[in-house]
């Protein structure tokens, strides 16, 4: 009975510490990382990957499909703008061209000879208002002669009549051939002009297919470097296909990668920096691609003042985008506590540094080095931040040296 009741006692004795929370545990302050709380110049900011590329890319895509019958430059090759870089064949292009220059050189033809009709219809017509205007000239004589003649006696009725008619009929002949001319004069005008017309579309048309032959050479729009090429010698090439791109090489940018989480926070004018060959660079946002694929969206940025020397296209470079101004705060070294805690507490070290107990804690925002501490600890505490892995049930640690 001694024995039982010495068993139960022990039993209620050890429920009950279990219950209190007072669990320790020794750990040896070399396998533990010990900081300490300080006030400091606090920005929020966070990493992001960035991967240069130049300052301005031009794409070349096949503007008419065709052969490549030959390549003028290599990829890599600096070129010039209007320099060739590729030539392409299209036998049916080709043949459209010959069959619109034949179209042009039998309308033009045809508008000659139409000319030429015009204006000896013209020239005849004139021809015929010249005899008409002489013919009345004469019949006016005559009448005005006969009317005098007649008025005295001297001619019949009959024959100063016919002057009459002749002369009335010549007036009317005048006016006829003349309204006929004006007619035939704004015709002429008229079909002239739908000519010129017709013609001017033909031509252009024929200035359209000879540019449309003329792009089967493909040609660098600016100065730059050519990259990507994407062609061989007997390859089809299908219109508005991806030939190869012109980089210009007068300056860069970093496309970064930014996850979603921060969408709502970034915008242009914010500014991120980076160190590369012993010195620290500022960039600046330019633009925002809001469209998001893999949880991720892309910013570009642009160097605020000259890009290192030795920088070159599609390196990798790890910048910092700055999300606040700076601020004087309360702040904690980043590490392995805050995946078991979540920021919610801490294990603080004890003034004479023998123990760490549980201190509940208040974090803000973060950077890359340091945890923002809104409450629960002030500047000079020392506090445990690797990783509390073992330690989740445990409320005291014992620190060994």
């Amino acid at each position: 009975m001694i024995i039982g009741g010495a068993l139960l006692i022990g039993l209620i004795v050890f429920v009950l510490l279990s219950s209190s929370g007072s669990t320790k545990l020794n750990v040896e302050k070399e396998r533990i990382s010990i900081n300490t709380v300080k006030k400091d110049i606090f920005q929020e900011n966070i990493p992001v990957n960035g991967v240069v590329m130049p300052i301005t890319t031009i794409y070349l895509d096949a503007l008419e499909g065709g052969r490549v019958e030959e390549k003028l430059a290599e990829d890599g090759a600096m070129m010039k703008k209007g320099e060739p870089i590729l030539r392409l064949s299209n036998t049916d292009l080709e043949l459209s061209l010959v069959n619109q220059e034949t179209q042009v050189y039998n309308l033009l033809t045809q508008m000659q000879r139409t000319q030429n009709a015009s204006r000896e219809n013209t020239i005849n017509k004139l021809n015929q208002l010249t005899e008409v205007k002489s013919s009345l000239r004469e019949a006016e004589r005559r009448y005005k002669l006969n009317k005098k003649l007649f008025d005295k006696g001297a001619v019949a009725e009959q024959e100063y009549l016919e002057t009459k008619n002749n002369y009335n009929y010549q007036k009317d002949r005048l006016a006829l051939t003349e309204r006929v001319l004006q007619q035939d004069s704004i015709s002429s005008k008229q079909e002239n002009v739908q000519a010129r017309e017709s013609y001017e579309k033909t031509r252009k048309a024929l200035e359209l297919m000879r540019k449309k032959v003329e792009d089967l050479v493909v040609r660098a729009p600016v100065d730059g470097q050519l990259t990507s090429l994407d062609a061989e010698i007997g390859q089809s090439k299908s219109k508005g296909e991806r030939l190869g791109q012109i980089d210009v090489i007068s300056g860069y940018k970093v496309r970064v990668d930014v996850d979603e989480h921060y969408i709502s926070r970034i915008y242009a004018g914010q500014q991120g920096s980076f160190n590369f060959d012993g010195k620290k660079y500022t960039l600046e946002i330019k633009k925002v691609y809001t469209q998001v694929a893999n949880g991720r969206f892309q910013v570009d940025m642009t160097f605020l003042e000259e890009a290192p020397e030795k920088i070159r296209r599609g390196q990798t470079l790890q910048i910092r985008v700055a999300l606040s101004q700076e601020k004087e705060a309360v702040l904690i070294p980043k590490g392995g506590f805050f995946q078991e805690t979540g920021g919610n507490w801490i294990f603080k070290v004890s003034e004479d540094g023998s123990i760490a107990y549980k201190t509940d804690i208040q974090l803000g925002s973060q950077n890359t080095e340091y945890y923002e501490v809104i409450s629960g600890l002030e500047p000079g505490d020392q506090v445990i931040t690797s990783s509390y892995s073992n330690y989740e049930d445990i409320q005291e640690l014992v620190l060994k040296d």
